[in-house]
């Protein structure tokens, strides 16, 4: 009975759906910043601030725009005792008892003169939408270096994962042979031993660069929205050409010209003097005409009154002068005036904490660019010298401590050509985060 229930679950489970797993991906570096670029929440967000940027413009460019409006009415008021004469024997009624009242009016507002703040309000409107387009650029730019990071990353703790695995093949092979030479008593028993505890540490190396390779992978699947679990492989080599740096002076002038955050600090700069110009217009006159027609039962301004529908119009200019407000504009000049000085010393900042980044930067790319080179004499060195210690270790002329001391020798320098291509990698995405590249 048991054998067919447990016969029976295995049918179910066969039968059952297995879950669908994410279909690899072949990625290179441009493939994920595009595919970040598309699924990033923080750019989703920049747009979102766009939009309403771009709505408040369109409020301040309507300011100058005439207003119409359409309004109605109802009220209901207590009886009254008309108010009546006889002229001729015939009653006049002056003030009728009229307790339905029923209003329309269609009315016209057009602010014609205002001292020139509501043109400085629509400047500062625009200088902010376009800083805000500039903001979502500098976030553009910091993704993209949190991408290229993320990249050469698990591009590093892939290419350590293979340095350690044709290292811990080797040892493995070495291991073999020794076990082999003891047992037919050409070696003592302590060079076995040596040369598993060489084998353990490489090991452990190993998983601690898998599970570096793999966070890594994790952090890049979050920054270009991909599913958990999903195969990435790396397309571009981590030991590509990299064109050394250029002239410093030109970089800096590249750099003031380009970046992002510049462009946003300046033009807030223009904004927020020309909040400077609407807020010294508080105390101008403003003129504003005005119009309006009224139809209504009964129409109050018709005399007398009548329970019927009539119609009224009118036309106005009207003057606002707000001579004496008691400080409060000069209050709100002086406190743009002190946002704007403050801005621009913002921006002076940044133009030399610019110049220092760049030749900061520069000199990183060099010294990576040098580690490089001086890295791979060394591997090849190291590699000379194991093959060396190898023949001889066949040859009998060589114990295993010589073996192991070669080949951790060679995989700390090729571990350390490893982490210095990653170096270059990471100052080059750092200068060209500097300069304000796309």
């Amino acid at each position: 009975m048991m054998r067919i229930l447990i016969s029976l679950m295995l049918l179910v489970l066969s039968s059952l759906p297995l879950a669908a797993q994410p279909a690899p991906i072949r990625l290179s570096l441009a493939d994920a910043i595009t595919r970040a670029f598309a699924t990033s929440h923080r750019l989703a967000e920049g747009r979102a601030r766009e939009q309403g940027a771009q709505a408040a413009l369109r409020v301040a460019k309507a300011g100058d725009k005439p207003i119409v409006t359409a309004s109605g009415g109802y009220t209901r008021t207590n009886h009254v005792e008309e108010f009546a004469f006889n002229q001729g024997g015939a009653r006049v009624v002056v003030y009728p008892d009229i307790p339905d009242n029923f209003g329309t009016r269609l009315s016209f507002q057009w602010p014609i003169y205002t001292s020139g703040r509501t043109d400085a309000l629509e400047r500062a409107a625009d200088a902010e939408a376009r800083a805000v387009a500039a903001d979502i650029d500098t976030t553009r730019a910091d993704l993209r270096f949190e991408i290229v990071r993320a990249y050469w990353g698990a591009a590093t703790a892939r290419e350590a994962v293979r340095v350690l695995e044709e290292s811990a093949a080797r040892a493995d092979a070495q291991l073999k042979d020794a076990r082999e030479r003891f047992a037919v008593g050409l070696i003592p028993p302590n060079e076995v031993s040596s040369l598993e505890a060489q084998r353990s540490r490489e090991q452990a190396q190993l998983i601690e660069a898998g599970n570096l390779r793999e966070s890594a992978l994790i952090e890049l699947r979050r920054l270009i929205g991909a599913a958990d679990g999903t195969v990435l492989e790396l397309a571009d080599a981590l030991d590509a050409a990299t064109p050394g740096a250029a002239d410093a002076l030109a970089l800096v002038r590249e750099a003031v010209e380009q970046r992002p955050e510049r462009k946003a600090l300046t033009l807030r700069i223009g904004g927020i003097e020309a909040r400077e110009k609407a807020a010294m217009a508080g105390n101008k006159p403003v003129i504003a005409v005005g119009a309006g027609v009224d139809y209504a039962k009964p129409n109050q301004r018709i005399f007398p009154r009548q329970d019927t529908w009539q119609e009224s119009w009118d036309l106005s200019v009207n003057v606002s002068w707000p001579f004496l407000d008691f400080g409060r504009t000069r209050a709100q000049v002086a406190e743009v005036s002190a946002a704007a000085a403050a801005t621009r010393e913002r921006l002076a900042e940044f133009d030399s904490v610019v110049s220092a980044d760049v030749r900061q930067r520069i000199l990183d790319l060099d010294s990576s660019l040098a580690m490089v080179k001086a890295a791979s004499d060394a591997v090849r060195s190291a590699a000379e010298a194991r093959r060396v210690v190898g023949d001889r270790f066949a040859a009998g002329v060589a114990t295993s401590t010589d073996v192991v001391v070669a080949q951790v020798a060679m995989l700390e320098n090729e571990l350390a050509r490893t982490r210095a291509l990653a170096a270059v990698r990471l100052a080059e995405a750092r200068l060209h985060r500097v300069l304000g590249r796309p």
